[in-house]
């Protein structure tokens, strides 16, 4: 169908993920052109910058079963917000359209950026803290007007003009004002819980801006270490099955993860990855791992094939799964956290035919590459025994934030640490475990320490400030 036919919500519902852009639609005897997707969750909802009589709009249609529903609450969301005087974006207008479908047009505000940009690329600065500090107040006007976000990420926050506005309407939840205690401390540990550690210093100023009673910090600690643990299960469960953030597939012969945006643009590598590693430069050739950076286009990535050495060793691995399946959930899980690592971007697991798919064999990761020195070789080309101050501050933040979420790397010598910069990036996730068992957790942290620490003599003045600045091997 051309993409300028009007088209229904049936339509567009059976359409799943194939949808032409733009979209026509005729909404209250006007046109409604949807430009283009911001996100499509298949057979229920389209979200997209789109354009009604001339005047932009940020568009939300409702489609497929439960479009009502969904609606509604949407709507009720909006206007309890606009009610209590929370800053949103202002409706244009809403309603029903052809096909059982409903729409919700809201200005859309073309130089907003969401707080989770914010924090993913400006510094720990004076005015992103103030962003956050606008984000705290926002959930303490929510909470005395007995209203609960259900979702407060960042990216449900927009930054405009120095303000901050609440989005998603969806997720909010009216209850009796002021919202009951205990829901209120949840709530806020939920949003406490999903900032980069960084921020940890500056809660007491958070804390300041919500400006509600709060518990005791003991209490809200625990909160937040459970929200935290609660959002990075689901989102390592998200990694390996489809959903908007992955593509996932299975077959008798393969068992293949991408993360969506990248799937078209690696289609080719997914294809046939031995290809272009026989293609890329050879990085490592040994009999567990073979490793080479590959083009695609400009771009510059890495392809790592597990190798099995032999036919006991390919029977070992078979029932478990692939050292690639590891590192891929243990790049996601560092990213989650805000610990740099080469972005994980693609998984491809041999699988067995006659096992029906089951039994796995040769596997393969595809990253990001980070052209940077390791941490050794930026280190030996200082002149200074002790790191620099921006290499100092960078290891030991790292460091504590492994330390604090209980992550042990299992090979932490220091050429799996590189220098990119002004941070340090982790690579060789194999062995990477994050410990539920302190005890576990304390002598496999000792056993990092250790490995770390004997990158350089024992006498030396490098060593010695590592031994004096490294957390202890007792676990947090």
């Amino acid at each position: 169908m051309p993409p300028d036919t009007p088209q229904d919500a049936a339509t567009l519902a059976a359409a799943g993920r194939e949808l032409t852009f733009p979209l026509a639609l005729p909404i209250e005897n006007r046109l409604l052109t949807l430009v283009q997707p911001l996100r499509v969750l298949p057979g229920k909802r389209i979200v997209g910058e789109g354009d009604w009589a001339g005047q932009r709009a940020l568009t939300k249609l409702f489609i497929g079963a439960g479009s009502k529903r969904h609606y509604q609450r949407e709507r009720a969301g909006v206007d309890a917000l606009i009610a209590a005087d929370i800053p949103t974006p202002q409706v244009i207008t809403s309603g029903a359209f052809a096909g059982g479908g409903y729409y919700l047009l809201t200005e859309f505000l073309a130089d907003a950026v969401s707080l989770a940009h914010v924090l993913a690329t400006a510094p720990a600065s004076a005015a992103t803290l103030a962003r956050l500090q606008d984000a705290c107040r926002l959930i303490g006007q929510l909470h005395a007007n007995g209203l609960e976000h259900h979702d407060p990420h960042p990216g449900n926050f927009l930054c405009h003009q120095g303000h901050v506005l609440i989005i998603d309407g969806d997720a909010v939840k009216r209850s009796p004002a002021p919202l009951a205690p205990a829901s209120a401390h949840a709530n806020l540990a939920l949003f406490l819980a999903q900032l980069p550690l960084r921020f940890e210093a500056q809660s007491g100023a958070l804390l300041d801006a919500y400006a509600r009673p709060l518990p005791p910090a003991a209490t809200l600690t625990a909160l937040i270490a459970q929200a935290r643990a609660r959002r990075l299960a689901d989102y390592l469960k998200k990694t390996l099955r489809p959903c908007t953030l992955f593509d996932v597939w299975h077959t008798l012969r393969r068992f293949t993860a991408v993360v969506r945006e990248q799937s078209a643009a690696l289609a080719s590598l997914l294809d046939d990855p031995e290809r272009a590693i026989a293609a890329g430069t050879l990085l490592k050739n040994g009999n567990t791992a073979t490793v080479a950076r590959v083009a695609l286009g400009e771009r510059q990535l890495v392809i790592k094939r597990y190798n099995l050495k032999n036919l006991v060793h390919a029977f070992s691995r078979a029932w478990r799964p692939s050292r690639a399946w590891h590192s891929w959930r243990e790049g996601h899980r560092l990213s989650f956290l805000d610990i740099a690592t080469p972005a994980p971007l693609a998984l491809i697991e041999e699988r067995r035919p006659f096992s029906l798919g089951l039994l796995r064999a040769r596997a393969w990761l595809i990253s990001a590459d980070v052209p940077a020195p390791s941490l050794a070789e930026r280190l030996a080309a200082l002149p200074a025994d002790a790191p620099p101050p921006a290499e100092a501050e960078a290891l030991l933040t790292l460091m504590r934030t492994l330390h604090t979420h209980r992550i042990s790397h299992g090979d932490l010598k220091a050429s799996n640490l590189l220098w990119d910069g002004n941070q340090i990036v982790v690579i060789d996730l194999d062995a990477m475990t994050q410990h539920t068992s302190a005890t576990r957790y304390a002598r496999a942290w000792r056993r990092d320490r250790a490995r770390l620490l004997a990158n350089w003599p024992e006498g030396s003045e490098l060593h010695q400030w590592l031994d004096r600045n490294l957390p202890e091997g007792r676990a947090p």
